[in-house]
């Protein structure tokens, strides 16, 4: 009876601490406390059609996540955002999934925010309460613990742009480009990329993109570091299978391992060492001991 008090105790100690994970994961940024007005803000977007954000999730734990307006080079209309944050939250409750592959329908990543949405809600609480909806869910999805990647096709610029930087990798494709055109608008990036860039490329970088509203070809993306390789493919089978593989190679091996190396990263990118240190952790834990490890124990047994 005693041992097995202390694996049920220990079973309990484990889902407890994944819980809490999972809880921090999915924590917004912003809540009422901070004149968030998440449902007045959905009312208004809902206005907005047209578009859609397609997911599809593959056996081998990679999901493929499409913007898809291709009229308008996939810009985000308002429904569009409504149901970025939906298909995230389909992703948290993913509980195999490793991988995540970003890409644009019709040989081109994203434009932004259609500009009908844009004017429309040009007052300036409307513009924050949208500004806290996508910082918002784009932080959960950065937090996701699947490696995603951006893949770029044509131009990502604006809000396209900003979208690029809450994945872990980037991928380009000959002719793409990146570009922060928001200056152009008057504005900086309203969907947190100006963090995330620093984080990326560095602040001299980040300064140098922003305020000069530069053009970033597959070339220059290397070697600043924000894309990890280009692809040779240009028709949109070839590049998903690129990337694919190219993916492959991080993904490979149990989802709980996979997921566990996301979210130790994405602990210590965001949280200050001693609280990182923690949570990795606890992270740990709840692998030491696992089907995963006990596997690989016996392997490394066997082959001696």
């Amino acid at each position: 009876l005693f041992p097995e008090m202390i694996i049920s105790m220990w079973k309990n100690l484990l889902q407890t601490t994944k819980e809490r994970i999972l809880q921090q994961r999915r924590m917004s940024l912003y809540s009422e406390a901070h004149g968030y007005e998440e449902d007045l803000i959905k009312k208004k977007l809902q206005q907005f059609a047209g578009g859609s954000i397609n997911l599809s999730k593959e056996d081998n734990g990679i999901g493929i996540l499409t913007l898809n307006n291709p009229k308008l080079m996939n810009a985000f209309t308002g429904t569009m955002m409504l149901e970025l944050q939906e298909r995230v939250t389909e992703l948290e409750n993913w509980k195999d999934g490793k991988g995540l592959i970003i890409y644009g329908a019709g040989n081109t990543f994203c434009s932004g925010s259609d500009l009908n949405v844009v004017k429309a809600i040009s007052n300036s609480q409307d513009g924050m309460n949208m500004c806290m909806f996508m910082q918002n869910t784009l932080t959960r999805l950065m937090r996701l613990p699947l490696i995603s990647v951006a893949l770029v096709q044509g131009k990502a610029i604006g809000g396209g742009a900003e979208l690029t930087t809450a994945c872990d990798f980037r991928l380009m494709t000959p002719g793409s480009e990146i570009r922060f055109v928001q200056k152009f608008m008057g504005l900086v990036p309203g969907w947190g990329a100006g963090a995330r860039l620093v984080q990326i490329v560095g602040s001299r970088a980040a300064l140098q993109l922003l305020s000069g509203a530069t053009r970033v070809d597959p070339e220059r993306a290397l070697h600043l570091g924000l894309s990890e390789g280009t692809l040779s493919s240009s028709d949109e089978a070839g590049v998903l299978e690129e990337a694919r593989a190219w993916l492959s190679q991080y993904t490979e091996g149990p989802a709980s391992v996979i997921r566990a190396a996301k979210e130790v990263v994405a602990v210590g990118r965001e949280l200050p060492l001693e609280a990182a240190l923690r949570t990795e952790k606890d992270i740990f834990g709840t692998l030491w001991g696992g089907p995963a490890n006990l596997q690989a124990l016996a392997r490394r047994k066997k082959y001696k």
